[in-house]
């Protein structure tokens, strides 16, 4: 299938299915394979007292992290209305569940897999029922050790999950580069002998664009109608026009890794003879002449002898007049 590219959603629709589904239009018009969701029950995901992270503070302002999330859940209803607009607009459609009662209810969506977010990775029970339905697994490794990476797949494989595949990421909205980290991508499909991906919080789509190089077969991104737009994600998300150059730039870095086998490209074998060079008479050359090096020299074109067989052609002697710049034969 190539790099699958998930355009997070998130909530970003600020709790209202009408937005929800223009976001499933911009990602389908951008080019992504999935459109992402979160799911979740407020009063499941956070206590009472739990506080908002700092940028949340900055992007929605000080409170309980409650409150904040109760603004922004959808209805179970409303995600099965989701479903059913992604399939009608012929894109897959995926939704994190955070806590277990949103699993159990996600089950019935039938997604290919589950993607696990970077909060859960030390939530046993979560990961449990994660587990033992069988299906593959995303699971996003942001704020871990490469101990709380083990421990989580230990988890996940013992009790029958499908293949797990790990994304780096950072969580912190936005990313700053100096914290990015990519090469961590690389160490992690090295240790766990995985297929690995990245999601990304960094501004920009540069990032993105850099993990797909590296190898990832995943790219996550969180997008938006309009960075200005009042909620938590909006500030460290793509608008449209953002998205649709993310996915052309990883489809270009797609197209341009290729195959891997190092042989002319059918594009430029017309230029080989243009580029390279051939052996040629320096001056004119009479039938008989001992080819040296005062008599001949390179040039182009290169659709006569290689100047690989150099040291062939020397002490040789002509078969035939040559003129001068004319391809040498032998």
């Amino acid at each position: 299938m190539g790099i699958c590219i998930i355009a997070e959603a998130g909530v970003n629709h600020n709790g209202d299915v009408n937005t929800a589904r223009r976001l499933v239009d911009v990602a389908r018009a951008a080019g992504a394979n999935c459109v992402k969701f979160q799911t979740f029950r407020a009063k499941n995901l956070a206590s009472c007292g739990a506080g908002r992270a700092a940028y949340q503070k900055v992007t929605v302002g000080e409170g309980s992290q409650q409150d904040m999330l109760r603004r922004l859940e959808l209805s179970y209803k409303e995600f099965a209305e989701l479903k059913e607009y992604c399939v009608q607009a012929g894109i897959q459609f995926l939704s994190t569940p955070f806590d277990l009662e949103s699993i159990d209810f996600l089950i019935s969506m039938d997604m290919p897999f589950w993607k696990i977010p970077s909060g859960e990775i030390t939530n046993l029970p979560y990961l449990l029922r994660i587990a033992r339905t069988g299906k593959p697994v995303v699971l996003s490794t942001g704020m871990s050790t490469l101990e709380e990476v083990s421990a989580a797949m230990e988890v996940l494989k013992k009790d029958g999950s499908g293949p797990v595949t790990l994304l780096h990421c950072n969580t912190e909205y936005p990313t700053p580069m100096k914290d990015v980290n990519l090469r961590a991508m690389l160490t992690l499909r090295d240790t766990f002998h995985c297929e690995v991906g990245y999601s990304d919080h960094t501004l920009g789509i540069d990032i993105p664009i850099a993990a797909a190089a590296l190898g990832a077969i995943i790219i996550e991104k969180h997008f938006t109608l309009d960075r200005n737009m009042e909620g938590p994600d909006h500030k460290a998300s793509l608008e449209p026009e953002g998205l649709t150059a993310m996915v052309r730039g990883i489809r270009n870095v797609e197209l341009a890794l290729g195959t891997g086998v190092k042989e002319p490209s059918e594009s430029e074998e017309k230029n080989i003879a243009i580029a390279r060079k051939s052996i040629v008479a320096l001056r004119n050359i009479r039938k008989g002449e001992v080819f040296t090096g005062e008599n001949i020299t390179v040039k182009r074109p290169g659709n006569g002898v290689s100047p690989m067989r150099w040291f062939e052609v020397l002490g040789t002697q002509a078969v035939r007049d040559f003129q001068e710049d004319e391809l040498i034969s032998l």
